[in-house]
């Protein structure tokens, strides 16, 4: 099966300039974010990240979507990765559960926004610091999904990363490579600030 090389549609490709942009937008003058803060959004994020991911195992096993669900973990573990397509969920997932996942995800992307408004006073931390969350979080939901049901089968897995405002599909290591050149760009900004409460 031929997997496409970026993420569909469009314009979802120019994530990718996020974490440059930033990184060129902080570096000058340096982000005024503690590594405490910077521990405690992640442990945040993680968390959140494995909560996101049994959602959606229960959500899948709740529509018939994930295979070996009436067995134990293992009976998942051996048989989903093989069977289950999550680009196809699109068309085989209820339409009132759709939209309860567009609820879902407006109310993950207020949590982000919530919790870095609470550790930032300026525009530059609180972008700094939801970007920060929003990576180890996207990053914490794959390792989840894997660790529960060995989904993704691999970087090359096709995903529906995002509905609003249309569905984002790419492969795993579309969203994977943004979120980990995020926490690089908002680590290397943040170590060049001097005199910053620990």
């Amino acid at each position: 099966m031929a997997f496409p090389a970026f993420a569909e549609p469009w314009w979802v490709n120019s994530a990718i300039c996020v974490p440059f942009a930033c990184y060129f937008w902080w570096r000058k003058s340096g982000l005024i974010i503690s590594r405490r803060q910077l521990v405690f959004g992640c442990l945040f994020a993680l968390a959140f990240g494995f909560v996101e991911s049994a959602v959606v195992v229960y959500l899948r096993a709740a529509t018939g979507l994930l295979p070996g669900a009436a067995g134990t973990l293992a009976d998942v573990q051996r048989v989903a990765p093989a069977d289950y397509v999550q680009a196809k969920s699109l068309t085989q997932f209820p339409p009132s559960l759709l939209t309860v996942e567009v609820f879902r995800e407006a109310a993950t992307i207020v949590m982000l926004l919530s919790a870095a408004a609470l550790a930032a006073s300026r525009l530059r931390e609180f972008c700094a610091f939801f970007l920060w969350e929003f990576a180890a979080w996207d990053i914490a939901y794959y390792a989840g999904l894997w660790l529960l049901v060995r989904w993704p089968a691999s970087f090359k897995s096709l995903d529906v990363l995002f509905l609003i405002p249309e569905p984002w599909i790419a492969q795993v290591w579309f969203p994977i490579l943004v979120s980990s050149l995020t926490l690089a760009a908002v680590a290397a900004t943040r170590a060049k600030s001097k005199g910053l409460p620990r």
